[in-house]
């Protein structure tokens, strides 16, 4: 057996893109042209102008900002709170005529997800129309072609790049808190047990990113865009996958990467075929319109360095944004009591005098508390809470307000806590939106380094002294899994 030659010469007619299987030629039939690479005189049918037509519209919707609440975002951010999460939305665009989370801000799942879609197909087929009309004469849309390609690329490398340096940095996908971790599988959401899971190795995560970059990279590369296409159809399908059946959300934004990358792959793919199946010399040198003579190739230039420009930016404020605090937006950035960080068990919970024994059916008694490194600390009660349902991806100002350690968790209470360090009083605070109301303030006391005490109220009547002990337990998770480890 002979190995095929990859051949690269400059393609001198229409002919070869239209040779090869009579398999492949059947699957595209006639709207095989919006999906080629071709050459300019070469003239279409009235169908392939027409499909041609109607896919130009319809991804010009998603990638060109049609949508007021897009430039009501640019025009009204803080762009001096948070540039990061700020250009993150931007570049993550897409129409959103109908909203794609509901009122408590969880993400509409499933086809709901995918309203905006028919809005496009809407304007696409009456464009459609109207553009059949008065635009009978031309024969091809060889550079329309073109700039539809450069189009695609550009909204794909931004996006790409935007979660792929969300991702390398551990922004979008934080390690679990202390909390997280003792929180029973069953009372996690789905989405929630996808990112903990995930979110468990930095180094994965931060892999994740790499190859988003790297798709990127690849699109912003007219001789590259093939291998980028194909690494994103493999893994932002995946993702996709992910998003569809751990209600992640971010659905309809991940089948249309998918969409665009499966557009610009098929211009190669009866190339593909014929090298690696057929073993046919095959030239794989795109036909290109020349810009060179007219001021669009200042446009063309501009935009790429626009695109260039985000890349620099974005990477720079990911990198700042990680190093700000504990490493993500989406946990709290104050610090905590001093040496407190652990799980701790209640060995004392005494409420107007009298003790009360560990139950785990009690409204009242806690069963055990744990102290975050940053200003947070949760207790695992059974009393009753409205859990909060949203995907806790926006960007919050106050540490209050930031909700990823609670969001999609139900079987513990999370509370900010600040610290009065002359009177040594905490002011607990619940961080679930929907239990404002419950705040309370305790004194500590702190007799040894794994012991705290105490002492207030809960409610404003019943007095109470709580009496905590660090619980000296190892995890395997931080034990590793290379060495020896005892339970």
């Amino acid at each position: 057996m002979t190995k095929s030659k990859y051949v690269m010469h400059n393609i001198s007619s229409g002919t070869d893109l239209k040779s090869g299987s009579s398999l492949l030629n059947k699957v595209f039939g006639y709207f095989s042209r919006p999906f080629l690479d071709t050459q300019r005189g070469v003239e279409w049918t009235y169908k392939e102008k027409v499909f041609f037509r109607f896919l130009f519209i319809f991804f010009v919707y998603f990638i060109i900002p049609v949508d007021p609440k897009f430039y009501g975002f640019l025009f009204q951010a803080d762009w001096q709170e948070s540039p990061f999460y700020n250009l993150l939305v931007l570049a993550r665009y897409q129409p959103e005529f109908f909203p794609l989370q509901d009122a408590e801000g969880m993400p509409i799942l499933g086809l709901a997800s995918f309203k905006n879609w028919l809005v496009g197909v809407v304007l696409a087929v009456l464009g459609t129309l109207v553009w059949t009309l008065v635009d009978r004469e031309r024969k091809e849309y060889f550079v329309l072609h073109q700039w539809l390609q450069i189009l695609l690329r550009y909204k794909l490398a931004i996006v790409l790049f935007a979660y792929g340096v969300y991702k390398l940095f551990v922004l979008q996908i934080p390690y679990p808190s202390l909390s997280n971790l003792l929180t029973n599988y069953g009372d996690a959401f789905a989405w929630k047990v996808y990112y903990q899971t995930t979110g468990l190795s930095s180094t994965y995560v931060a892999i994740l990113g790499f190859i988003e970059i790297l798709a990127a990279v690849l699109f912003f590369f007219r001789r590259t865009v093939t291998w980028g296409a194909g690494l994103t159809i493999g893994y932002v399908g995946n993702i996709a996958v992910a998003n569809a059946f751990y209600d992640i959300g971010e659905l309809s934004l991940s089948t249309f990467l998918v969409l665009g990358a499966s557009f610009l792959f098929a211009l190669d793919i009866q190339k593909l075929y014929r090298l690696l199946i057929r073993e046919e010399q095959v030239d794989f040198k795109r036909p290109n319109a020349d810009f060179s003579k007219t001021n669009w190739s200042k446009v063309r230039l501009g935009s790429k360095g626009v695109v260039l420009g985000f890349f620099i930016v974005f990477l720079s404020l990911g990198f700042f944004e990680s190093n700000k605090g504990f490493g993500s937006y989406k946990y709290p950035q104050s610090p905590g009591l001093a040496n407190s960080y652990g799980v701790y068990d209640v060995k004392e919970f005494i409420v107007n005098g009298d003790t009360l024994p560990y139950s785990n059916t009690d409204p009242l008694r806690w069963q055990n508390v744990v102290f975050e490194k940053w200003a947070t600390v949760s207790l695992k009660v059974n009393k009753e809470q409205i859990i909060d349902k949203s995907s806790a991806d926006i960007y919050q100002k106050e540490d209050i307000d930031r909700n990823y350690e609670l969001a999609g968790f139900s079987g513990r209470h999370y509370y900010h806590y600040e610290i009065d360090r002359e009177n040594q009083v905490l002011n607990l605070y619940n961080k679930n939106r929907y239990h404002r109301e419950d705040q309370f303030s305790l004194q500590y006391s702190r007799p040894t380094d794994s012991t705290i005490i105490l002492n207030g109220s809960l409610n404003g009547r019943d007095s109470v002294k709580v009496l905590l002990e660090r619980a000296d337990k190892p995890y395997m998770l931080f034990e590793g899994r290379r060495k020896d480890s005892r339970l």
